[in-house]
């Protein structure tokens, strides 16, 4: 089997413009993160257009620097139905690369204040040369996505504050 792609769902007891309005601010994804790697915004701004770059700083004890930046740029965003970034770094000189692999978020309403997330992390448009380097995909193990769902769950529950 040749999957390149992973995906969770969790339904949650919000209304879909309230879980979009979690994801479309980068200040909660330290929070809604998994893994533990994304520490906090390099920018702040909600993200409210197609192909807006947005920076998160990271720490990964696997990462030749431990500490590092990455790139961001918004490729879907069709609120309050989908919201999805495509990660990459900026070069010294200046030049985004992104890597090819792109997380997603699919919000399908199940009722007035229910909604389905589907978290997807996608690495089919990884060229060659990125996986030649023997990055393992996904970089982490299947427990991320739902560890995901569940924080941002918390995070767009009505007694949190965005």
């Amino acid at each position: 089997m040749n999957q390149e792609s992973v995906s969770a769902t969790l339904t949650f007891a919000v209304p879909a413009a309230r879980v979009f309005a979690v994801l479309a601010d980068p200040t909660t994804h330290a929070a809604i993160d998994g893994t533990g790697w994304v520490q906090a915004p390099a920018d702040r701004a909600p993200l409210t257009e197609v192909g807006q770059i947005f920076r998160m700083d990271m720490y990964h004890s696997d990462h030749s620097d431990g500490d590092y930046q990455v790139v961001n740029k918004v490729e879907v965003l069709d609120p309050p139905r989908a919201i999805g970034w495509m990660t990459g770094t900026e070069q010294s000189d200046g030049r985004l690369e992104f890597g090819g692999w792109i997380w997603r978020y699919d919000l399908t309403p199940t009722g007035p204040s229910e909604t389905a997330v589907t978290l997807t992390y996608d690495w089919s448009a990884v060229p060659q040369y990125i996986r030649d380097r023997g990055i393992r995909f996904p970089p982490f193990g299947p427990e991320h996505l739902t560890n995901s769902l569940y924080h941002l769950a918390e995070l767009a529950a009505p007694a949190s504050r965005v």
